[in-house]
């Protein structure tokens, strides 16, 4: 496998990506991970050639978790396998930084099912677009970002960018991707960065 990219890599040519899951919760170790979605980024193009999302099987219901995500039962009965849908995240990882918004989530979720498949945890390199937009909000000593403006749709929002539909793993992956790349646009305005740059955020 190929090692993630070094932390002096200019952000002109950083290999990302993009990743967004939806789940029946938030607790990695209680809640069970639905569906992953995936975008590469390189540089500052996103390739949608390069795209995926997989369904994860289940056994279970997923419940109230439904009016989130929109996944039903009888779909998620046709999934993947965990390994399957997992082999394919990592596959398309591979060289690659994890980029997310709010990357507790995915990192939580996907280091459980790494230890659940394969019985360790994953080692990511992850880029956080909330842990960017805090910073591109916070300039001053004492500035808090306004209520709400760290969410992605908000966040996205600030830089003119169109809004999709929700809690769609694909959607909401690419959504993630195109905010990055405005807020690198925003970041590198003065002079380029490397990634060593965003893993101080």
């Amino acid at each position: 496998l190929s090692p993630p990219p070094a932390d002096d890599t200019p952000l002109r040519s950083l290999p990302l990506l993009a990743v967004d899951v939806e789940t029946t919760g938030l607790d990695p170790r209680a809640d069970h991970l639905l569906s992953i979605g995936f975008v590469p980024v390189d540089g500052y193009q996103v390739q949608l050639a390069g795209a995926g999302q997989a369904l994860v099987r289940q056994t279970s219901a997923v419940g109230d978790s439904a009016r989130f995500h929109g996944l039903t039962d009888d779909a998620l009965a046709r999934g993947d396998a965990l390994k399957d849908a997992l082999d394919a995240t990592l596959a398309a990882m591979c060289g690659r930084v994890l980029l997310a918004h709010h990357a507790a989530i995915e990192v939580g979720f996907l280091n459980q099912a790494c230890e659940q498949v394969y019985g360790v945890a994953g080692q990511f390199t992850v880029v956080d677009t909330m842990a960017l937009q805090f910073g591109l909000l916070s300039q001053g000593f004492d500035d808090e970002p306004p209520q709400g403006s760290l969410r992605l749709w908000n966040a996205r929002g600030q830089f003119g960018l169109p809004r999709y539909a929700a809690h769609e793993a694909l959607t909401d992956a690419l959504a993630c991707a195109e905010l990055y790349l405005a807020q690198v646009a925003e970041l590198e305005s003065v002079r380029p960065l490397t990634l060593k740059a965003l893993l101080k955020r």
